[in-house]
């Protein structure tokens, strides 16, 4: 089942929460996504548009089950620490229910997608991160048999207070651009990525620590710190599947684009490139943020913004975006001039470009 957005009482008594992680919470009936406008325009560090448009091919065969799994996984198998779970919901089950299916000469897609809704079936797993603490992971692979390597990994952070289990199905008329958001997703499980969706605290209805203090500037103490840890780790002892850590990207909007911003940051050599909507450098906060010089190590970078966010101004994203041209990273700059603090409009095919026009060295 699609778990609903927090109720109107529970987003008023988080809004003060959510102003300090660079977010807001939505008015009943209010639709944030990107607005039909002049269009959205890209800047980069050369004053030119990077093209975005790359084809994508998968193979029809399916994801095969791992014999050490419980459940109709695709392609993960269980590990001490790690409890893989799967929705009866045939909208949210693995490979063994998928609804998609190759149509109209178009390629196969696990997900279903009209133009007013995406849906992509995925897996969940509880990450054991102490003793005590366990979050929860959710996750797809492509169809098709794993590259030797394993699958690139492309992980989607979300915003504050909207848990990452709605990443997975986003209505035209939902909230921040949903639709936008599951779209992007859609259009890297069917490229060929790997998609984790980790779960903020409380089971998704907060936001990450990485513009909090004292973890903002002490990361290693950070809870989110243990679990990003914990999944590198999963990673490696096969839960999802035939993974290539070797690969992996990572994308979010909102708190979800700090803590995006933050695999850069505390995870140096690890992520090969990334893509950043409504949000900043990785201990900002909304419209407080300074960015320090930056060095030719972080990842190629992709900035996403709505032009009328007030939540997360295109002032504090621009000079981001300043830094990392100084430091001669390549990075552009995508601004959805009608726009909000929302996934927008030119999000699902920009990102994919941005991943696939950045392979590994």
């Amino acid at each position: 089942m699609r778990r609903a957005p927090p109720s109107t009482p529970a987003l008023l008594g988080s809004a003060l929460v959510g102003a300090l992680c660079g977010c807001r919470a939505p008015t009943p009936g209010e639709s944030a996504g990107a607005t039909e406008g002049s269009g959205p325009t890209s800047t980069s560090g050369a004053d030119s548009s990077a093209s975005a448009s790359a084809s994508a091919t998968s193979d029809a065969s399916g994801g095969s089950e791992s014999a050490g799994a419980t459940t109709a996984a695709s392609g993960g198998s269980e590990s001490a620490g790690a409890t893989t779970t799967t929705g009866a919901d045939p909208t949210t089950t693995g490979a063994a229910t998928s609804t998609g299916a190759e149509t109209d000469g178009e390629a196969p897609s696990r997900c279903t997608e009209t133009p007013t809704l995406v849906v992509c079936p995925k897996e969940t797993t509880a990450i054991e991160v102490s003793a005590l603490v366990s979050r929860e992971v959710h996750w797809q692979v492509p169809l098709g048999e794993a590259p030797p390597a394993g699958w690139p990994i492309a992980f989607m952070f979300q915003g504050s207070l909207f848990t990452s289990e709605l990443t997975w199905e986003g209505e035209i008329s939902g909230g921040f651009g949903e639709y936008y958001q599951t779209l992007t997703l859609k259009r890297l499980l069917d490229a060929g990525f790997a998609v984790l969706t980790p779960e903020a605290h409380a089971d998704g209805n907060t936001f990450w620590d990485t513009n909090i203090p004292p973890y903002s500037t002490s990361w290693e103490l950070a809870p989110d710190h243990a679990f990003m840890l914990a999944i590198f780790a999963a990673i490696d002892d096969g839960v999802f599947g035939p993974l290539d850590s070797d690969t992996m990207y990572a994308t979010g909007i909102s708190s979800g684009g700090y803590m995006t911003s933050r695999m850069a940051v505390s995870y140096p050599g690890r992520f090969t490139a990334l893509a950043i909507q409504s949000a900043s450098y990785a201990p900002c906060s909304g419209p407080f943020c300074v960015v320090p010089p930056l060095d030719a190590s972080h990842p190629p970078t992709l900035l996403l913004a709505g032009a009328q966010d007030p939540i997360v101004p295109l002032s504090t994203i621009e000079p981001y975006r300043d830094a990392l041209v100084v430091a001669g990273v390549d990075t552009e700059l995508i601004v959805d001039e009608a726009a909000g603090h929302a996934w927008i409009k030119a999000a699902p095919d920009a990102v994919l470009g941005w991943f696939l026009g950045h392979p590994p060295a």
